[in-house]
């Protein structure tokens, strides 16, 4: 039987603060292949089955294993069971010894695990759901053990072992469901092992396969403590929990044992995010709570105050700090970006590794700085604003607005999702969804006519131009392959505000800058905008940013917005300095994180870069980006502004030769000091990229430029170590 929550909210502000003691050493409790006591229900069961006053004496007694089909069963089960329910004893002398306990799960295809009747661990169901007799598994979920892999790990806190135990006999029991009628492979086997904190051996040794969670208690970061109470974190709703954070503003060491000082108080909180939500490592979304369970705004490292939080799990950029960079930078722009705190975290007494604490986009004065939209606000100026757009893909659980009736721009004949942010579309007024909808339609349509860049009545009549670009420049100087076509956010304030269409907040570039090893997003060469060349179909990137480029009042304001942040934020210096002060924060952090998650070496989708080592990773990043302001400065929209950019420019060491220059129909390329040529490529004026024929030999190519019109080229040379070369040409006829 589940804990009322009242009394769970008691239990968790009693105990969380407790004190975290090393383990010594990990010990068995229970083995899968123990003698349980089970039964495979065909009617309703009853619903105190779980709890350790049950008496079981007329079940079956069979050793652990029990399944039907994976090779692994030491018990078999009839043919088409739908579920197994088992129980076993064990006996603990002093719980105070065991720090935390591990259920090592191997099933097939869902469960639900309790201790003295308390849930503990769950796969395969929802939150709340409490599955019956006749109550398959939400998915399917293969059993690992047999196939020489490890099986799925709950780790039990220190906090939950200390209220669940009890001095004598204790019980585990475990519901395991088959995911369909026809399935033919129910499987279960569980062991409960126990991390003690004493070097005596008081109970069994640990399975071969066994390898000891990863210990953690002291971080030059703040740490992040959060405990649910052994209720798994769900995609949707946030569940209830408590967290503590401790930082110390004196540049003091962080210890796992020091009192919460940042934080302490109830939470709720889920896992987010679309994709990422198929990693290892989950982000999540939480919220902060009074004592009522209301929401309650707090100020966090000195941000300003809300209740709307985010902890992000940089799982796959193992550089750790592509988001954090480009929110840094977005703010130095002089625009509201997400603040950040690199952090680690311990979630249910489990050590998690590297994680950004942020906030969440949404209408707030410390945020989007704009009137909020109230239901009510259906006429006049109130209705013309507070509005929070984006366009992003719907596996994160977003709903489509409205499709623009403006196809997403050339090549590509995919429509334009909007999506409603904030507020949500659920609480949005009719009248307020119409109002949206046709001002952004209009917009649309002025962009797409012949006159869209009239001084005063064109485009200029209804986007705030400088946001424009600066959203423009950070999408093209990290290559953001989700740049402007998904997670790509625009705001509208009320016309008392200025009534414009603001484009950001900036969101999510995880897999930019050199991360992402389709189109086209490793390379530090072309335009971001130019994505549908690459990669038509799909969600693709709306027309707006190509059509605002055709406009040369636009692209010199482009250029000028650039050259003054070369000259500034965005010099080679402060690019760098930046990467720099955050590896240097990570070092120690970094190796934890990876021992955690042992992926350096790996492939994880969709990198490109795979180093040996963190350093390699930020070397990378440094790299990659210098490469990619060296092609922007030389690839520039507009003319020059004259700004001085008071930086040395980086020389290259490699160049190219080309000859004959200008060419007609055959242009050789030769790179000196050896380097091997893997791939090269053509850009035009409009900077987009132009694949040609070409034979190589090592160092030497020959290209077939007899199709190109004739003008001014640049060609692009990749050699071996990824590094990217550049020299113009001329091509006459």
């Amino acid at each position: 039987m589940k804990t009322p929550h009242f009394f769970i909210t008691a239990i968790l502000i009693a105990v969380f603060s407790s004190p975290y003691a090393q383990v010594n050493h990990w010990e068995s409790l229970v083995y899968d292949s123990s003698d349980w006591h089970y039964v495979v229900p065909t009617a309703t069961t009853d619903s105190l089955w779980m709890i350790s006053t049950f008496d079981d004496s007329n079940w079956n007694v069979g050793p652990g294993g029990f399944g039907m089909g994976d090779g692994d069963d030491l018990t078999a089960l009839p043919s088409g069971s739908s579920a197994v329910y088992q129980r076993i004893k064990f006996q603990i002398d002093n719980p105070a010894v065991i720090q935390k306990m591990m259920l090592a799960a191997d099933f097939d295809d869902g469960f639900v695990a309790y201790l003295n009747g308390t849930e503990i661990a769950r796969f395969g169901f929802s939150t709340g759901v409490v599955p019956t007799y006749n109550t398959y598994a939400e998915g399917q979920h293969e059993a690992l053990l047999y196939q020489g892999l490890l099986p799925e790990t709950f780790i039990l806190s220190f906090n939950e072992v200390q209220s669940l135990l009890q001095v004598g006999e204790n019980v585990l029991s475990i519901q395991t469901h088959n995911v369909s009628a026809s399935s033919t492979d129910l499987s279960s086997r569980y062991f409960l092992l126990a991390g003690l904190n004493v070097a005596d051996s008081l109970y069994a040794p640990t399975p071969n396969w066994f390898v000891a969670p990863f210990e953690f208690y002291e971080s030059n970061l703040p740490i992040v403590v959060i405990d649910t109470y052994g209720v798994t974190i769900p995609d949707e709703p946030k569940v209830d929990a408590y967290m503590g954070i401790i930082h110390h503003d004196d540049g003091q060491m962080n210890n796992i044992n020091d009192p919460f000082d940042e934080f302490d108080g109830l939470i709720s909180i889920e896992r987010r995010g679309s994709t990422s939500n198929g990693f290892p490592a989950k982000s999540y979304g939480l919220e902060t709570r009074g004592p009522d369970s209301v929401n309650y705004n707090v100020s966090v490292f000195n941000w300003p105050i809300d209740n709307d939080w985010i902890l992000y799990a940089p799982y796959t950029d193992k550089s750790l700090i592509r988001n954090v960079l480009t929110y840094q930078l977005g703010l130095d722009m002089g625009r509201w970006a997400p603040r950040t705190q690199m952090c680690e975290l311990m979630l249910n007494g489990e050590y998690m590794g590297v994680y950004v604490f942020m906030e969440r986009i949404k209408v707030n004065p410390g945020r989007v700085n704009i009137d909020p939209l109230l239901p009510t606000d259906t006429l006049n100026n109130e209705l013309t604003g507070g509005y929070i757009l984006k366009v992003d893909k719907t596996t994160g659980g977003g709903v489509v607005a409205w499709n623009s009736p403006f196809l997403a721009d050339a090549p590509s004949t995919s429509v334009v999702p909007f999506q409603l942010h904030d507020p949500d579309i659920t609480v949005l007024h009719p009248t307020q969804l119409n109002y949206i909808q046709n001002h952004i339609t209009q917009w649309e349509t002025n962009l797409a006519g012949t006159g869209f860049n009239h001084p005063d009545t064109g485009y200029v009549a209804y986007i705030d131009v400088p946001s424009f670009i600066d959203f423009y420049l950070m999408n093209e100087i990290t290559r953001n392959v989700d740049g402007y076509r998904i997670s790509s956010f625009l705001y509208k304030e009320r016309y008392s505000e200025g009534g414009k269409i603001v484009a950001g907040p900036l969101w999510d570039f995880n897999i930019a800058l050199g991360n992402a090893n389709y189109c086209y997003g490793q390379y530090p060469d072309g335009w971001a905008s130019h994505f549908n060349e690459y990669c038509p179909g799909g969600l693709n990137v709306p027309f707006w940013w190509n059509r605002l480029l055709e406009d040369s009042a636009y692209q010199q304001q482009v250029r000028c917005r650039w050259e003054y942040l070369r000259a500034n934020d965005f010099s080679d210096e402060a690019l760098m300095a930046k990467i720099d002060t955050l590896y240097n924060q990570l070092q120690l952090p970094a190796e934890r994180h990876f021992v955690r998650w042992p992926i350096l070496s790996t492939y994880v989708w969709p990198n490109f870069f795979i180093g040996d080592t963190y350093l390699e990773e930020i070397d990378y990043l440094k790299t990659w980006l210098m490469d990619r302001v060296t092609w922007m400065d030389q690839n520039m929209w507009g003319d020059s502004c004259q700004v001085d950019l008071t930086v040395a420019k980086r020389n290259i060491l490699v160049p190219i030769s080309v000859y004959p220059n200008p060419a007609q129909n055959t242009l050789n390329i030769k790179m000196s000091q050896h380097k091997a040529i893997e791939s090269l490529w053509i850009i035009n004026t409009m900077g987009q990229k132009i694949l040609v024929p070409f034979t190589q030999q090592k160092d030497q190519a020959q290209i077939n430029v007899s199709n190109l019109q004739p003008g001014i080229y640049v060609v692009c040379v990749m050699d071996q170590q990824k590094k990217t070369y550049q020299t113009p040409i001329i091509i006459e006829r």
